[in-house]
């Protein structure tokens, strides 16, 4: 029996690599640098998902990821939970697909020094993400403490440019969440914390917290794709909560973080962070969608995406980003979240 000769070898390796990597199937995933969503970089790293090439994007404005989706030059986001409502009432080919978790706190209204109360922001202007759920939780706490949304003028920020903002005396308070909250208060000494999501009414609802979106597009022409790369991002995050050291590694290094700040926000034991946000597994998604039998963790209850999205719906028709609060089923697909509990997903 001949044996092969070592170039002949190589090449036949290299061939195969082509062969194997040709064979994956390719989802395009964007999301901001955030480590709640770092869980992708996890998937890619440790090949969780073998027979898909997940390429990822960094973008850091949000409604530029939709706007690809809506193009479609993007399958999959990673973003806040809030925006279904605002893409079914324009008729934007976006839905969202899963609930991927709630914050425990990282979520921060702060005001500059010589701030005392809500009533000082009356005719100043605020920093938030305009039609994100930094907007809304501002929205909830002016109106909880007697001043209207009318009396303060919004300023659209991201989280960077809010910072920047605040210490520049252009913003009287904003909206952050860490670990750039931390950031600014380490720079502005007599700057305060007015509300955070630690609070119960923010646990109770749900309403800040994170959210997995696919392209309409991406979703009819190939469900079982969709439901390949929901699976890979859940297997990532059954993973981290498994080896939370190195999956905080690889999730500061892709997101060019410090292990500290990753740490701030989603811990280093896999369980929830107080302080920081509950990373959903699927079975306590599959429940906060209403997919799977029983209540999420929390004290949350089945199906609560439905009240959610009422809720958003009802502050972005204040805000008018809406006319009116659609049904759950004109912004959210269920079926790829259906298909991946039926087949007994970790």
């Amino acid at each position: 029996m001949k044996r092969l000769t070592t170039p002949l070898l190589a090449t036949l390796i290299v061939l195969l690599s082509m062969t194997t990597a040709q064979a994956r199937e390719t989802v395009n995933i964007s999301l901001f640098t955030w480590p709640g969503y770092g869980f992708w970089f996890i998937a890619k790293e440790k090949d969780l998902a073998p027979d898909l090439n997940l390429n990822i994007q960094v973008i850091e404005d949000p409604y530029e990821s939709f706007a690809l989706m809506a193009a479609g030059r993007l399958d999959v986001s990673s973003s806040t939970v809030e925006y279904g409502p605002i893409a079914a009432s324009e008729g934007t080919p976006i839905r969202l697909v899963a609930y991927t978790n709630p914050s425990y706190g990282v979520d921060k209204i702060i005001v500059r020094p010589g701030v005392e109360s809500a009533q000082d922001l009356i005719g100043e202007r605020v920093a938030v993400l305009e039609g994100g759920l930094t907007q809304i939780f501002m929205g909830i706490w002016l109106e909880d403490n007697g001043v209207s949304i009318d009396q303060v003028q919004f300023v659209n920020l991201i989280m960077d440019d809010a910072v920047g903002a605040m210490l520049s005396g252009q913003v009287a308070a904003a909206e952050f969440w860490e670990p750039f909250g931390s950031v600014l208060l380490e720079n502005m000494p007599g700057a305060r914390v007015v509300a955070t999501s630690s609070e119960d009414y923010w646990i109770e609802t749900a309403l800040l917290g994170d959210g997995m979106y696919m392209g309409e597009a991406f979703l009819d022409r190939d469900p079982e794709l969709a439901t390949r790369a929901m699976e890979a991002y859940f297997d990532a995050v059954a993973f981290w909560k498994e080896n939370p050291e190195e999956g905080n590694r690889i999730i500061a290094r892709n997101l060019g973080l410090e292990i500290g700040d990753v740490e701030m926000v989603i811990g280093n034991t896999g369980q929830t962070q107080e302080g920081g946000i509950h990373i959903f597994n699927l079975d306590e998604s599959a429940r906060f969608m209403g997919v799977l039998e029983g209540d999420p963790p929390l004290g949350l209850s089945n199906g609560q995406i439905r009240d959610h999205w009422t809720l958003t719906s009802e502050w972005w028709e204040r805000f008018g980003l809406v006319d009116t609060t659609l049904e759950p089923e004109a912004g959210i697909r269920f079926d790829v979240m259906e298909r991946l509990v039926a087949r007994g997903a970790p």
